[in-house]
């Protein structure tokens, strides 16, 4: 069994209230791709404990499956941008240098097919959990 990392355990210890603090503001602020896909994924509905606005090292995570080290990011429209496209580069190194695989889905994918987005969750979950 894959014991799940206490909240604060993959924080930067440092920075940890810091990135608390963003992290309510960004529950509280839910897009409306994120707060579609939150209520598709909330209590175990794939079978696995989705966490969102999880802190992970110096980033936020939009939602994470820390049983199978898995990342899942919603993009607005502002991730089209050079600069931004950058960032996400960066972050997704980072993240994946912590041993996360991350998967992103545009608003758009969310709120027009969600079924696929759903599908593909459940695939990476599934294959991430086999390998174990």
């Amino acid at each position: 069994m894959v014991r799940t990392p206490f909240r604060y355990e993959t924080a930067s210890p440092d920075r940890y209230e810091l990135l608390k603090q963003f992290a309510t503001e960004n529950r509280k602020n839910q897009t409306q791709a994120e707060r579609f896909l939150w209520e598709s994924l909330r209590g175990e509905a794939l079978g696995y404990d989705i966490r969102r606005q999880h802190i992970i090292g110096d980033y936020i995570a939009d939602f994470v499956c820390l049983d199978a080290s898995l990342i899942i990011e919603v993009d607005g429209g502002y991730h089209a941008e050079r600069e931004q496209q950058e960032n996400d580069a960066i972050r997704t190194k980072a993240l994946s240098r912590l041993g996360f695989r991350i998967i992103r889905f545009t608003n758009e994918e969310i709120l027009f097919d969600i079924d696929k987005v759903l599908e593909q969750i459940r695939q990476e979950l599934q294959e991430l959990t086999e390998t174990e």
